[in-house]
């Protein structure tokens, strides 16, 4: 840059030879440049800063199990740290609503289950309408629940728990982690076949219900498998009964439902990625193709797997068409069992 009388010295003459070297197609496309907005030339250079994961569960349930495994993988791909940050709060509700509130630069994405697309059948206020205030970006995969009682409980199997329930109904109840959740679809489906009135305990996360129930404050508990798993092998909890079609080999004795009597129960809980309603087609379709990538990887699929998930890519589309036919069921679920927005 010129300073001072070394400006003043240039002569009509020099500028108008600076100009004639200048290339057409580099002029036009400097002028171009030059009329764009500056969100649209920044835009291309999606992501340009780090990314907030948002997990809107407690740390330690199967969301923020599954969401941290996640965040590494898409870190690696995009070029920029994704960071999990914990919002939780009314059933998710919290979170959801914090990405669906947020600036539409894809820099805070929302990753959740299969509860965050219920709110309104769950909650009769719940600040904002997740099937249209947020975009499906990709489903990363899908696990089947597991029911665990307390450890010195007698009970072993489903038929035991099913029919110690029905005798003394008083003596159980099941702890439901989050409103809307595989888990609390799965209770819904167990109390029925128990035909009594069995006290539903609702928790701020899974954490708290897995607390209650090692200590003996609640009867039984349904919920993820890579929560759960861990403290079944561990002997913190008697594990019943699995919603898979075969044995996991991280728990090779916990027989599967269609073991135990009740292919009907066949529940489970996914997981998925999205963004505010109003992301930009580029940076969608950046996300979609990180987590594409990521679940393609054999040592990602491999953490997946070892936490007690399947991992399975859905792209943005057919995700969409997926959670209307998910709600679709969970309303029928509701139906049958009297559940009613709190």
């Amino acid at each position: 840059m010129l300073h001072g009388t070394e400006a003043g010295c240039l002569q009509p003459k020099a500028l108008h030879l600076q100009r004639k070297i200048l290339p057409a197609p580099r002029r036009a496309l400097l002028a171009g440049a030059a009329l764009l907005p500056l969100p649209a030339l920044a835009q291309t250079a999606w992501p340009q800063r780090g990314i907030r994961l948002i997990v809107p569960f407690s740390p330690g349930g199967s969301v923020d199990i599954m969401g941290r495994i996640m965040a590494a993988a898409l870190s690696e791909r995009l070029g920029q740290p994704v960071q999990v940050e914990n919002r939780s709060g009314a059933n998710g509700a919290v979170g959801g609503q914090l990405v669906a509130q947020s600036a539409s630069d894809g820099h805070a994405l929302l990753f959740s289950a299969s509860l965050q697309t219920l709110a309104k059948l769950v909650m009769r206020s719940p600040g904002y309408d997740p099937l249209t205030e947020l975009a499906p970006i990709a489903r990363v995969g899908e696990g089947p629940v597991v029911m665990a009682i307390h450890k010195d409980r007698p009970q072993r199997t489903l038929a035991e728990v099913i029919e110690a329930a029905r005798a003394k109904p008083e003596d159980w109840s099941f702890g439901v982690g989050s409103l809307g959740a595989a888990g609390h679809l799965a209770t819904i489906d167990v109390i029925r076949t128990i035909g009594k009135d069995i006290t539903v305990v609702p928790y701020r996360g899974t954490t708290p219900a897995l607390a209650d129930l090692m200590g003996g404050r609640i009867g039984a508990h349904i919920d993820p498998a890579p929560a759960m798993l861990p403290h079944v092998r561990g002997g913190n909890l008697r594990g019943i009964v699995i919603t898979a079609s075969e044995r996991s080999p991280l728990a090779p004795d916990l027989p599967t439902t269609a073991e135990a009597g009740s292919p009907g129960l066949n529940i489970r809980s996914w997981w998925g990625i999205w963004a505010p309603a109003g992301l930009a087609a580029e940076a969608k379709q950046k996300v979609e193709q990180a987590t594409a990538a990521a679940l393609a990887d054999p040592a990602i699929r491999s953490r997946i797997a070892d936490s007690g998930a399947v991992p399975g890519f859905m792209g943005n589309a057919d995700f969409a068409a997926f959670i209307r036919q998910d709600y679709a069921r969970a309303e029928e679920l509701f139906r049958i069992g009297r559940v009613q927005p709190e």
